[in-house]
């Protein structure tokens, strides 16, 4: 995993009148805490945080005056509306230190024809050095057939990482396809053609 170099700078003012001051200026607050130092208050440039964070758990190393540190997003706040980052909690790591972290499980190939794919979680827990994180695991699906369910444990992750999730907990299974029930129309066709009781339709037995 490659680290992505962000320059930080401390932060001294405070409250949400200082946070709006700083996002105008296209930058983000943050936060580095973790191994018993006090919390540092740093300002980001929020472009270089945008594009850092598409990567799920990115290594960022922070760069600036009284700050020299390895750190992972482990909370970040957006606009709800225009998406923008708004705040970073970091949490600051070493080199050779093992993290638990949350990566993503995709698949590749179709399942068997008569079944769908049901995919539970699309993260699973493991635990990795902090500079060599896995960016996900991949499940082969090709041919599965119906009934067949796989478990964390049954998954194969990349070499360095240990599972830290429940062995049994269902990552994906396959169903069977849901039957197609008979259309309204032929359903109603079906009922006014069903014979009454004692073998007479309703109209002989009217008459």
């Amino acid at each position: 995993m490659s680290e992505v170099r962000i320059a930080a700078e401390a932060r001294t003012e405070f409250g949400k009148g200082a946070a709006r001051k700083i996002r105008r200026a296209d930058k983000v607050p943050a936060v580095l805490y973790g191994h018993g130092i006090d919390p540092k208050h740093l300002t980001l440039p929020g472009h270089e945080v945008l594009l850092a964070l598409r990567t799920p758990n990115v290594l960022i190393h922070l760069k600036g005056e009284g700050v020299d540190e390895l750190a992972l997003p482990k909370g970040v706040q957006r606009d709800p509306i225009k998406g923008f980052v708004e705040h970073v909690d970091l949490l600051l790591v070493k080199r050779g230190e093992k993290v638990t972290v949350e990566i993503p499980v995709t698949t590749t190939g179709d399942v068997n024809s008569e079944g769908i794919l049901d995919q539970q979680s699309v993260t699973v827990a493991v635990e990795a050095e902090a500079t060599h994180i896995p960016t996900g695991v991949e499940v082969d699906v090709e041919g599965l057939e119906v009934g067949t369910v796989v478990t964390a444990g049954e998954l194969k992750l990349p070499q360095g990482a240990t599972l830290a999730a429940d062995a049994e907990t269902v990552i994906l299974q396959v169903i069977a396809k849901p039957t197609e029930a008979p259309a309204e129309g032929e359903a109603a066709e079906g009922e006014a053609e069903a014979p009454a009781e004692g073998g007479e339709s309703a109209e002989a037995a009217a008459e």
